[in-house]
């Protein structure tokens, strides 16, 4: 543990983290000493739910094998503390990590102090010191119900689906429902019919009094659906002459977004920065925990006086007292959970911290936000201009914006997540025209264009729909989105475009309009959240035996529920039994009733051996089978894994067939055949005896020659090479190589860690298995630790039975 500590003065102040303790130490003074819980000390016990289901669903809590040097120390300390000062975060998980400590470390009311603050400051920690409170039983018991929810409907559906779907899976409350929503959108997409119509683009020549000539764009104010209306539309402006028809001229005013909570930090940091949601709460996690902005898990967007006086004066002093307008905004969030502020920085007189990159970037976007919410509209001026095309009785329109006073724009501009073909020209400054003017005409042009699917989720876009439906909270977005991807059900990637070929029309001045045809790049995607076969196939079993837990309007229901037992307005245990008892029997009804679900799917007959071709989720994922498993087949079924971007609801007979061409035998290098194949991990090389993997996006498995596949094998060689520091004559299976985090020991299979003092390249056979030898023991010796804590579990004692105690 390091050097003792030794308590001054009677204070011992608890936080979770290290770097929070760092930064707080600093504006306590030698009186107070800080550590570190390192989050939660205790969870339920893995054994039996965790839950006593006979006892009125009392929690049955651990602590963690890897808390137990942290415990000893913070109850050594704690004993010798005349005030131990809780100081963990502002919210449900916060409280409930207090109240944690509270039980462990065996504290009493008189001498513990509970603190909060929602930003670290030596202002916040000081007015927290001088009005402490005690722990709010209320929140303690909100985050308890959902860990004893999650737990049980994790624990009651995930053996169903081992059953009734695939071994290994799992289910949970919140992810689930966020799944759902993805896999709804993909069967939009893939039911989506594109309707193609033709944009008329014209432009024209604009002369002023001088005779300089200027060029203006417009838009034919609707679009053709065929070619032939739109090249007999075209030919008719080859002789036209246009004349403006109208001017119009309108003022337009711009407000600034609203400052940052949790759900719109996490999207527009994926939009300007490209951070996925849990990339940005780390950071702003390191952000707060230094003391450079305002607790990060927030769906306030208030701001206090302290910070409205702040920006007044930063705005002021810096771009003048015109750009100043104070705002008072409200929180529109469906049950907005914690009277926090919105994320902010600390001190808005720095625009800029110190700390990492990403660190930097994420701070000036928080401060860009928070100060342009303070700032005066912008206002503008459009300007749309009407041009007749002769006697077609149709109408160009040319739109300009022009910013007449920048106000908040001078700081920030609120990103959108548009999607589709952007044709849409930026607005520009329209040369002055008046009604009545006769334009020349440069050219005119017309592309076939297609409506659009419904666009995939982003992260930032997910968690925007589930904050609109009032599902999850602010602490729950980040770890919802992870998990439903580390579960497999859900893969965040980006997808080349594929060429498409449209119809393009010119014409210029008394000339035949010409037609072409043009290709281009289309439907690209970029971190978009795709959802696997397995994620589709659990999701319609949920659907079909437990509506509930996949609902909407449940989930959202169920996150109120949350919010009374936080007010102490609704019992948790009561909420728990009103939920289980029904849900518990539906599992039973189900394991009795339902049939095993593998979304398989018959395709046809394979035409060469007349055996029914299907697909289905197999023991490795998304596979095709020829023929049938059935006792009286003499010649066992084939199995072939689907290609990536393959799906098992929309593969095709001959598509499927295509698969059974693998692995091929593609030619000889260094006399052994090159074989090409398709496994678990997708498609592959083997040559003698190893496997090298295809270039994702640059091979297909289907076509990639001689050439390329020993270039690939060539690759993987130089590759290894890099990474073998040695090896051994005694013993082929021991390594010392070269990894991500540096030199480590391989040997059958496992790892094994090199001390940072000894040197990888010096150690000898023996060295090497004396370290192995030494981990085992270590690994055995905690794994054996792992098993005794099941057996004895730490006393089963609840926030509400704490809180009769005191009565």
């Amino acid at each position: 543990m390091g050097k003792k500590t030794t308590v001054k003065e009677g204070n011992l102040v608890i936080v979770e983290s290290p770097a929070k303790a760092k930064t707080i130490e600093k504006f306590l003074g030698s009186e107070f000493v800080v550590k570190s819980s390192y989050g939660h000390i205790r969870d339920l016990a893995k054994s039996d739910f965790g839950v006593d289901l006979k006892n009125n669903y009392q929690p049955d809590y651990i602590i963690s094998n890897d808390k137990k040097d942290v415990v000893k120390e913070l109850k050594d300390l704690a004993s010798k503390s005349k005030t131990v000062w809780l100081a963990s975060d502002e919210d449900r998980e916060g409280e409930a990590i207090a109240w944690h400590l509270f039980e462990v470390l065996g504290l009493k009311e008189e001498n513990t102090k509970r603190i909060v603050f929602h930003e670290i400051t030596k202002e916040a920690i000081q007015h927290a010191v001088k009005n402490p409170r005690s722990i709010d039983y209320n929140l303690v018991n909100a985050q308890q119900a959902r860990r004893v929810l999650d737990r049980l409907v994790g624990f009651e559906l995930s053996p169903v689906l081992w059953r009734k779907v695939k071994p290994s899976l799992s289910a949970g409350r919140v992810q689930s429902v966020a799944v759902r929503l993805l896999v709804d959108r993909e069967r939009e997409i893939f039911s989506f019919n594109p309707v193609s119509s033709y944009r008329v683009t014209a432009l024209f020549e604009v002369k002023d009094n001088k005779g300089k000539v200027t060029q203006l764009k417009a838009e034919l104010n609707k679009r053709f659906d065929t070619l032939e209306e739109t090249k007999e539309f075209l030919q008719k402006c080859a002789d036209a002459q246009f004349k403006v028809s109208k001017v119009e001229k309108k003022p337009l005013k711009k407000s600034p977004a609203a400052p940052f909570t949790t759900s719109t930090l996490q999207q527009e940091a994926a939009r300007k920065l490209g951070y996925s949601v849990s990339q940005t709460m780390s950071i702003a996690q390191k952000l707060y925990e230094s003391g450079k902005i305002t607790y990060m898990r927030t769906d306030s967007v208030n701001l206090s006086e302290l910070a409205l006086n702040m920006a007044s004066s930063m705005i002021g002093e810096t771009m003048g007292a015109k750009y100043i307008q104070i705002r008072n905004y409200k929180t529109k969030a469906k049950g907005a959970q914690e009277a926090h502020e919105a994320i902010r920085p600390t001190y808005l007189d720095k625009e800029t911290v110190s700390g990492s990159n990403q660190e930097k970037k994420l701070y000036e976007l928080i401060w860009k936000r928070t100060i342009a919410s303070q700032m005066a509209d912008a206002q503008l001026e459009k300007t749309i201009i009407s041009i007749d095309a002769g006697s077609t009785g149709e109408k160009f329109l040319a739109t300009g914006e022009v910013i007449k006073f920048d106000g908040f724009l001078k700081v920030y501009i609120e990103s959108t997540d548009t999607e589709g073909d952007q044709e849409d020209d930026k607005d520009v400054l329209l040369p002055p025209m008046n009604e009545g003017d006769v334009l020349g005409m440069f050219n005119i042009e017309a592309r076939q264009r297609w409506s659009q699917k419904p666009p995939r989720y982003t992260e930032a876009s997910l968690v925007r729909k589930l904050e609109e439906l009032g599902i999850g909270r602010p602490s729950t977005y980040a770890p919802t989105i992870s998990t439903i991807q580390n579960r497999g059900y859900v893969e965040k990637e980006d997808r080349e475009g594929k060429e498409r070929v449209y119809k393009y029309l010119k014409v210029v001045p008394g000339s035949e309009v010409e037609v072409s045809d043009k290709s281009e790049i289309t439907g690209a995607e970029r971190s978009k959240l795709f959802p696997t076969d397995i994620g589709m196939v659990v999701n319609d079993f949920l659907v079909k035996y437990f509506e509930d837990i996949v609902s909407f309007d449940f989930t959202a229901q169920v996150e109120k529920e949350f919010d009374e037992i936080a007010l102490g307005n609704l019992s948790w245990n009561k909420s728990i039994d009103e939920f289980y008892k029904p849900f518990h029997q539906k599992v039973e009804e189900t394991i009795e009733t339902s049939e095993k679900s593998t979304g398989e799917r018959i395709l046809g007959v394979d035409p060469v051996t007349g055996k029914q071709v299907s697909v289905r989720i197999g023991r490795f994922g998304p596979m095709a089978q020829v023929g049938e498993s059935t006792d009286d087949e003499e010649e066992k079924p084939k199995f072939a894994s689907l290609r990536k971007g393959q799906h098992i609801e929309t593969i095709t007979l001959e598509e499927a067939l295509e698969l059974f061409k693998l692995p091929r035998t593609i030619g000889e290098f260094e006399n052994k055949v090159v074989v090409i194949g398709i496994g678990r991990f997708g498609p592959y090389i083997r040559h003698d005896g190893k496997f090298v993997s295809l270039k994702k996006g640059e091979d297909d498995p289907m076509d990639i020659d001689l050439e390329t596949a020993i270039l690939r094998i060539q690759t993987k060689r130089e590759e290894d090479a890099k990474k073998m520091i040695k090896e051994y004559e005694e013993d082929a299976e021991l390594q010392v190589l070269n990894g991500r985090w540096g030199p480590y020991i391989k040997y059958q299979k496992k790892n094994y860690k090199i001390p940072k003092d000894k040197v990888a390249e010096e150690l000898s056979f023996e060295d090497c298995k004396k370290l192995i030898e030494e981990q085992d023991k270590g690994g055995s010796k905690s794994g054996s630790a792992k098993k005794s804590t099941k057996k004895t579990t730490a006393k089963k004692t609840t926030a509400t039975k704490k809180k009769s105690t005191k009565k």
